[in-house]
């Protein structure tokens, strides 16, 4: 048992709030602050504020009775950070852990949220003055079904989770049953569109085969016929060729000729090109001789000028020898100079050095005296801040003070009136609202249906409609095509109606009547049959009757006993056309088969036959097969059929209008309920805001009455510790301003010293650079008149390339003049003019010669002429047989191409050939597998849109089907067997609370007279249900036959209060247990009984308890003392009683 004693204000109740924090508590106002900031150490007066706070506690578990992962370690810390910022952290052993965490170790162990093991301050009365739904809360922590009641959440939030995943899988197993539908037909399309292009893949690769192997007959006849052509050509071209031969014999003479006739050419072509040589080269002579005399004149003047230019460099260079020695004299004292002040600067360099560490030295003790100055006006400056702040937060203090005010009670009372009647109503508006979604699905499923119903007669009607057009426009089409239409539009005939159109006949007799008719069966109605001779002058291309109705009907013939005349199947109303059917049917008999008709056949008369339903018509002995050839036959059976599909047609869009009405009424109802539903929600959303905003403001007005009461407190301390600081700081200021003014005298003295160093200093300095420049400008002079020195030397050398360069340049010079001299004597124009005339007198010669072979040429081409009109009349005589042969080579590669090209289509199809010539037959056309192509094309496209990836989504859709049935079959599973853990969980949580109570019920009456010397107490529960009842106490001491437990005294109901806890104790010991001042209100007597009961119960369980009670002291085996020497800041100071009496003893006894 450890105690807790200290004075009012001391920080005691802080350890209680840092034990609530460090095991979760998330609320600031269980922890006496406004926010969670406020358990951070705020600073005092000689501290700053920290930034964070830290709490840790170590619970010893040697014995291994914590539960969980937890529960190997021997020692658990349980530590709990916060920082300015809001970060919170909770540490398990060292490992970051969340908050859950913590509390799941302390659940069912009386340290949970709502916990009974630690009681603070007020806290006791709170508890007998708990509502009983809130005392039950300490009974559940008792019977520690705190770990039930989390795991029914656990489970109820995994159960509704599961549940709206099956509404999810619901939806959507709707949705694909609707899908697997359409894809069904689709994939039947898509399998019938996979057969027809697979037909028309083989019949074209046939198609191919068959054209490629006429393509290769064709190519081996061309080949023939080709072959054949050439030979006759040859023979031509060989007639060709000796013609050819003579003329080439010709061509060569005439080549011969041509070459006499170039060489004379050449020859008087090159005796003008050494005439024009000739005259060139006298003409040179003359210019040359001119150049060469101007050429010797100018280089006799640059000879001169290069000759005066040497004279002159030798000139230069006596002059620059004589100034190079002076320079060399010169050099050598200024390097003997300098090296001199040289030697003298190692010693100035000394002195400086010392002056200026002499100046350092005095420098730093100068800075050290400044800085003290500022640290002590720093001192000053933060002293005169602290009394300005201070005085500013005691005038803010006592204006807050002022300001206060506390909150209206009779609008609090109203306020809370109003959230009570504005919940009722919420609840109410609750109801309606599941009330009317719970009756949406129905709608939603009635309008569903109605639509659905709405599809399935439309789809049904276009059916139906799609059909009756298609026989019409097949009516209509058979009625306007043929060769007999133009004929009867000339003759103004194509509006008169046909018989069919006029005869009704029993059903399934209909082709029968057309095998009877023929092409009667379309006969056209004249009102005269006079009017047909005009015919007979321009017959109708094609088959036509005519006809006109006879007023006057045939008199019946006696008919065959047993025989049903055909006629009577027909309708007949107009007395003119039975008459006119009577002629054309006479002898026709009805027939319900071919087996009766050969039977009753030997009873036919002369000329008459059955006719059975199929359209066969059987006589005495002949038989005429029936079979439709042309899509005129069939119009009495599609025109009865568009009358039923008419009448049909009619009765489905009855159907269709009144499913329609019936999803128009659905969808009203449904959006009727919407609208609803949605005022009813936009209801309660209002009513929730309001019930919320009452609650706020209720919450609001309470936590300011709260604050009012607090901050007056507050604000009383916190004036009182502003006196306090602004006297200790006066003190700071004065203290630190005498010094200060010691300092600054310190700091005259030592100024002074350093000028004086600082002078001698900078006079060292001044010397030392003047020694330096000297030396620099002796070095810098021995550089400029070495450097003159070397200019000389190289200005000479110059000098002497320029003489060599000017005497080679007159040798060049005068070389040049001997080779214009030499030149200019060799020129001599005499002997060309001799040479001139000679060239003149040959080239007379040669142009006679010229005219000669040009004569020549002319008689061997006039001779070419006429044999190469022999060559052309034979040449032209091979054209028709080289353009066969061309023609021939042409349609040989047509076929050739043909053959490689159906090659290389059924190459890209990766064709079987040898497969499909044993299926291809002799007797096979291509115009028949070309015919089946384009039937199969357009069997293709009138599958219309074809969804070829329907069978791969049928078989995706019915896998995705079947595993959605399975999940969902699992979903049905798990809320079984969740609704049944709940169940479990209710079981087991009832049977706990119930022996809970009736255990703690028994230790409470037992501890109750213990406590209070007799008198009885119990516990009741409010309702039946112990899931939901309420606890309450009943309570009456020696004595007293009170009816409530609020008669009782304040001390009467601590005592109460202190049984109930320690009653719970007994079934379910916390580890520790801590008492805030609860034994306050109890006199000497009640608090010796409470002490003897506590430390009975220490026997299991650590106790900790705060106490001003010098009784309850006596209990604890040790005090902790705190205290609070330095203002804001608590400290503590531990004595263990048993040394303490050791110690008081040995004292006595000494």
């Amino acid at each position: 048992m450890v105690g807790v004693v200290g004075p009012n204000g001391c920080g005691k109740s802080n350890i209680i709030d840092a034990v609530r924090w460090v095991l979760g508590e998330s609320k600031a106002s269980e922890l006496r602050g406004e926010s969670m900031q406020d358990v951070i150490f705020n600073g005092s007066t000689h501290r700053k504020p920290a930034g964070r706070s830290s709490v840790e506690l170590v619970f010893d578990n040697s014995a291994g009775k914590a539960a969980g992962q937890w529960g190997q370690y021997a020692e658990i810390a349980v530590k709990r950070t916060l920082t300015r910022d809001g970060t919170s952290t909770y540490y398990i052993n060292g490992q970051p852990v969340r908050r859950r965490d913590i509390q799941d170790i302390f659940l069912g162990t009386g340290l949970g949220p709502r916990a009974y093991a630690i009681i603070g301050q007020g806290m006791i009365s709170r508890i007998i003055e708990s509502r009983p739904e809130e005392l039950r809360v300490f009974l559940e922590e008792a019977a520690g079904v705190s770990k039930y009641k989390e795991r029914r959440r656990e489970t109820e939030n995994r159960l509704h989770d599961t549940r709206e995943n099956l509404l999810r899988v619901e939806d959507i197993l709707r949705e694909l049953n609707s899908n697997l539908e359409k894809l069904e037909g689709q994939a039947a399309v898509a399998t019938r569109f996979h057969q027809l292009q697979a037909d028309q893949e083989e019949k074209q690769r046939l198609l191919w085969l068959l054209r490629k192997v006429e393509a290769e007959n064709e190519q081996q006849r061309l080949f023939r016929e080709m072959e054949q052509a050439q030979n006759d050509l040859e023979e031509q071209t060989a007639k060709l060729r000796n013609v050819e031969l003579s003329l080439e014999h010709l061509r060569q003479s005439h080549f011969a000729a041509g070459d006499r006739l170039h060489t004379a050419q050449g020859a008087l072509y090159q005796t003008n090109a050494e005439i024009g040589s000739l005259e060139a080269q006298i003409k040179f002579v003359i210019e040359s001789r001119s150049r060469l005399q101007s050429q010797l004149a100018t280089l006799t003047a640059q000879r001169e000028q290069w000759q005066q230019q040497a004279r002159e460099y030798g000139g230069q260079i006596e002059e620059a020898e004589y100034t190079l020695e002076e320079l060399g004299a010169r050099v050598e004292e200024a390097q003997l100079r300098a090296e001199q002040k040289a030697e003298s600067l190692p010693l100035l360099e000394q002195a400086w050095r010392a002056a200026q560490q002499k100046s350092t030295e005095s420098r730093a003790r100068i800075m050290q005296a400044q800085q003290q100055l500022e640290l002590e006006s720093a001192h000053q400056r933060n002293a005169s801040n602290i009394l300005s702040s201070l005085a500013m937060r005691r005038e803010r203090l006592q204006q807050e003070k002022h300001g206060l005010s506390l909150p209206d009670s009779a609008h609090l009372a109203q306020l809370r009136e109003q959230q009570e009647e504005q919940q009722c109503q919420l609840e109410e508006q609750t109801g309606l609202v599941e009330e009317l979604v719970a009756q949406q699905p129905a709608l939603e499923q009635e309008r569903r249906d109605a639509q659905q119903q709405v599809n399935a007669e439309t789809a049904a009607n276009a059916q139906l409609e799609a059909r009756l057009t298609a026989l019409r426009q097949l009516q209509e089409r058979v009625q306007t095509e043929g060769k007999v239409t133009p004929w009867l539009q000339k003759h103004e005939l194509d509006a008169l109606p046909r018989l069919w159109q006029t005869l009704q006949i029993e059903a399934g007799w209909e082709t029968a009547l057309e095998a009877v008719l023929r092409e009667r069966t379309a006969a056209l109605q004249l009102s005269n049959i006079e009017w047909a001779k005009a015919f007979f002058s321009d017959a109708p291309p094609a088959r036509l009757a005519l006809y006109a109705p006879s007023p006057v009907t045939a008199p019946a013939l006696p008919d065959p006993s047993g025989l049903t005349p055909f006629i009577d199947l027909l309708k007949l109303n107009d007395p003119g056309l039975r008459g006119l059917l009577q002629d054309w049917l006479h002898n026709t008999y009805q027939a319900p088969n071919a087996a009766s008709a050969f039977a009753e056949r030997a009873r036919l008369p002369l000329g008459g036959c059955f006719v059975t339903p199929q359209g066969h018509l059987i006589g005495a002995a002949s038989v005429r097969f029936y079979a439709a050839d042309a899509e005129q036959d069939g119009m009495l059976g599609r025109q009865q059929e568009i009358d039923n599909l008419t009448r049909q047609l009619r009765a489905q869009q009855m159907l269709a209008d009144e499913a329609r009405a019936r999803a128009t009424r659905a969808d009203a109802a449904l959006s009727a309920h919407t609208r609803q539903l949605g005022g009813a929600r936009v209801k309660l959303q209002s009513l929730q805001q309001s019930v919320h905003r009452l609650q706020i403001e209720v919450v609001k007005l309470s936590e300011i009455e709260a604050r009012f009461n607090q901050r007056s407190t507050q604000i009383d301390a916190d004036l009182a510790e502003i006196v306090a600081q602004e006297e200790e700081q006066t003190q700071i200021k004065l203290a630190s301003e005498e010094k200060f003014e010691q300092l600054d005298m310190e700091l005259g003295e030592l100024q002074g010293e350093h000028e004086d160093g600082q002078t001698a200093f900078l006079e060292q300095e001044q010397r030392l650079a003047d020694a330096r420049d000297a030396a620099r400008d002796l070095e810098r002079t021995a550089q400029e008149i070495a450097f003159a020195e070397k200019t000389q030397r190289n200005k000479i050398e110059e000098l002497r390339r320029a003489i060599a360069t000017a005497s080679a340049q007159v040798v060049q010079v005068s070389d040049s003049m001997e080779a214009g001299q030499a030149e200019l004597a060799s020129l001599d124009a005499g002997t060309a003019d001799d040479g001139l005339q000679a060239l003149l007198d040959r080239r007379t010669e040669q142009e006679q010669a010229l005219s000669d072979a040009r004569h020549e040429l002319d008689q061997v081409a006039q001779q070419m002429r006429a044999f190469e009109e022999g060559r052309m009349t034979t040449e032209r005589a091979l054209q028709p047989q080289r353009d066969r042969i061309t023609e021939l080579q042409l349609k040989e590669q047509a076929a050739r191409l043909n053959q490689e090209q159906f090659a290389t289509q059924l190459a890209e199809v990766q064709a079987d050939v040898a497969a499909l010539a044993q299926k291809l037959q002799p007797d096979m056309k291509a115009s028949y597998l070309q015919g089946e192509v384009t039937r199969l094309t357009n069997a293709i496209s009138l599958l219309g849109a074809v969804n070829l990836a329907a069978l791969d989504e049928l078989a995706t859709a019915s896998e995705r089907k079947n595993f959605l049935d399975a999940q969902n079959a699992d979903l049905l599973e798990a809320i079984a067997t969740l609704e049944d853990a709940i169940h479990r969980i209710d079981k087991e949580t009832r049977d706990l609370l119930q022996d809970t109570f009736d255990r703690v019920n028994g230790h409470f009456s037992e501890l109750f007279p213990i406590l209070f010397g007799g008198g009885q107490a119990r516990l009741i529960m409010t309702g039946d249900e112990i899931l939901d009842a309420g606890v309450q106490v009943m309570a009456q001491p020696p004595g007293k036959k009170n009816a409530t437990i609020h008669l009782l005294s304040g001390g009467e109901k601590a005592l109460t209060a202190t049984a109930l806890v320690f009653s719970m104790f007994r079934l379910n010991p916390a580890p520790f247990c801590l008492l805030d001042e609860v034994d306050a209100p109890l006199d000497d007597a009640n608090t010796e009984r409470f002490c003897r009961m506590v430390k009975r119960m220490s026997e299991h369980t650590q106790f900790l308890f705060i106490s001003h009670n010098k009784i309850a002291m006596e209990m604890a085996n040790q005090l902790i003392g705190v205290t609070m020497q330095e203002q804001g800041v608590s400290r503590i100071v531990a004595v263990d009683m048993q040394s303490a009496a050791n110690f008081a003893t040995e004292v006595q006894a000494a």
